[in-house]
C-alpha cells in the first residue's frame, strides 16, 4: 500500500544528458579509488550475519555537506570490458527529517556526458536500515529497484535485485573507509547471484564544505509549475479514515517546507504535524519527465522511510491534478491528488480514493498552506 494519508511533496525534475544507455547508475554516485577494482572477483561470504540490533539513524550524518568526487565509471559493465571512463563531480547533501533522511544531488561531466541527479535515503526505524531511491534528471522518475541496507563496523553495504541488458543482476552499493573529510563509495554488479561482483563505479570523495549548497531557482530550462509552493508554510490538515464509512474528520496543524532540487527543476518538501494520534513527518518529492512532460509525485513518512507508489500528472489552468492505481486493504483504488486555489500567500491540497474505478470519489485529506 502506498503511502496516501500521509503524502507530501518534493520535486525533482531535469534535463541534461545522461551517461550513455545501457549504463545502471544507481544510488547518487559518490566515493572510492581504484583500488575498489580488486573486489571484482572476490567470492561472496555463503551466510549472512544476522540483522543488527544498533540504531543506524546517524550512519549517514558523515555525508551532510559538499564534496568533490572523482569518478571511474566502467563502459560497459558484465562484458569482460576493461575500459573506463573518468570524471569530476560535484554532491551535495542536506539533512531530511533530523539525519534520519538525506538528498543528495549530483553533478557529474565526463566524456561521455553530463548527467545531474539526486539520491533521497530514508531510515526505516524499526527494521533499522536504510532505504536508497535514485533518480536521474533527464529522466524524472525514481528508480523502481530499492538499494535496502545498513552499516556494520564503519562500513555500508546497499543491495537490490534489477534487469540489466536483459538479465537479471545484483546489485551492490559500498560505503566505507569514512573520515570526516573524505569517503569511499562503490557500485558494483553480479550475474552469478553474489558469487563474484563486477565494481562499475567507483568513486574517491572528498569534503569541500560542511555545508551543502544552498538551494537556488537559477535554472533557467525548467518547468515551474510547482515554483508557488517553494518557502516556509503553516499547514492545517483534515484527515478522514479512507473508505471505511467513517464521517469523523480530525484536525491537525504543522509547519512546511519546500525547496528547490536541480536549481529548480524539482523540488523537496518536508511536513511535520500534531494532531490527535501524536506526530506525523513526511517528506514528498516531485520529478518532472521533460519528454512526457509530467510531474511524478512520491510521498514517504518517517514511520517506515518507504516510498509508496507515485501519482503521476499535470497543472492545467492553474490547478495541478495527480492519479495512480494502488493497493489499498486489500483491493486496488484509485487515488488522486489535486492543488488549487493557488495565490502567492497560499494553496489547498486533497487527496481521495475511489473504490469504484473512478466513478466516485471520496476526498480524505484536505490541506491549506499560508505562507510564513
Amino acid at each position: 500500500m502506498m503511502k496516501a494519508i500521509w503524502q507530501f511533496s518534493v520535486v525533482a525534475a531535469a534535463t541534461f544528458v545522461s551517461i550513455p544507455a545501457g549504463t545502471t547508475i544507481r544510488g547518487a554516485p559518490q566515493a572510492q579509488n581504484a583500488s575498489a577494482a580488486a573486489e571484482t572477483a572476490r567470492p561472496a561470504s555463503s551466510t549472512a550475519s544476522p540483522a543488527s540490533a544498533r540504531d543506524g539513524q546517524h550512519d549517514f550524518d558523515f555525508v551532510i555537506g559538499t564534496w568533490k568526487s572523482h569518478v571511474r565509471r566502467l563502459q560497459k559493465p558484465l562484458t569482460g570490458s576493461t575500459s573506463w571512463i573518468e570524471g569530476d563531480a560535484t554532491v551535495s547533501v542536506r539533512k531530511i527529517w533530523n539525519g534520519r533522511g538525506n538528498l543528495e544531488e549530483i553533478e557529474l561531466t565526463t566524456p561521455a556526458g553530463h548527467l545531474e541527479g539526486l539520491t533521497l535515503r530514508l531510515y526505516d526505524p524499526e527494521a533499522r536500515q536504510w532505504r536508497l531511491y535514485w533518480a536521474n534528471a533527464s529522466q524524472g522518475v525514481l528508480t523502481s529497484p530499492v538499494s535496502i541496507g545498513e552499516f556494520r563496523d564503519g562500513r555500508g553495504e546497499f543491495y537490490d535485485q534489477e534487469t540489466f541488458d536483459g538479465k537479471i543482476i545484483l546489485v551492490r552499493h559500498k560505503f566505507w573507509d569514512v573520515t570526516p573529510k573524505s569517503y569511499h563509495f562503490e557500485q558494483a554488479f553480479s550475474a552469478d547471484g553474489g558469487q563474484t561482483w563486477e565494481a562499475n563505479w567507483i568513486a574517491d570523495v572528498t569534503r569541500t564544505s560542511d555545508e551543502p549548497i544552498a538551494p537556488s531557482l537559477s535554472a533557467e530550462d525548467r518547468n515551474r509549475d510547482f515554483d508557488f509552493n517553494i518557502g516556509h508554510w503553516d499547514v492545517e490538515v483534515k484527515r478522514l479514515n479512507p473508505l471505511s464509512g467513517n464521517s469523523k474528520w480530525t484536525d491537525w496543524k504543522g509547519t512546511g517546507e519546500v525547496a528547490p532540487v536541480w536549481n529548480g527543476r524539482g523540488s523537496i518538501a518536508e511536513f511535520e504535524l500534531d494532531g490527535p494520534t501524536g506526530h506525523l513527518q513526511g517528506v514528498g518529492l516531485r520529478l518532472y519527465n521533460p519528454e512526457a512532460k509530467q510531474w511524478t509525485i512520491s510521498w514517504a513518512n518517517s514511520r517506515d522511510g518507504a516510498i509508496g507508489v507515485p501519482v503521476v500528472g499535470e497543472f492545467k489552468g492553474g490547478r495541478g491534478d495527480f492519479i495512480d492505481v494502488e493497493g489499498f486493504n486489500g483491493r486496488q483504488i484509485f487515488v488522486r491528488n489535486n492543488f488549487s486555489k493557488i495565490t502567492p500567500d497560499s494553496c489547498y491540497f486533497e487527496q481521495a480514493f475511489s473504490g469504484d474505478n473512478g466513478r466516485t470519489w471520496e476526498p480524505n485529506w484536505l490541506m491549506t498552506f499560508r505562507r510564513r
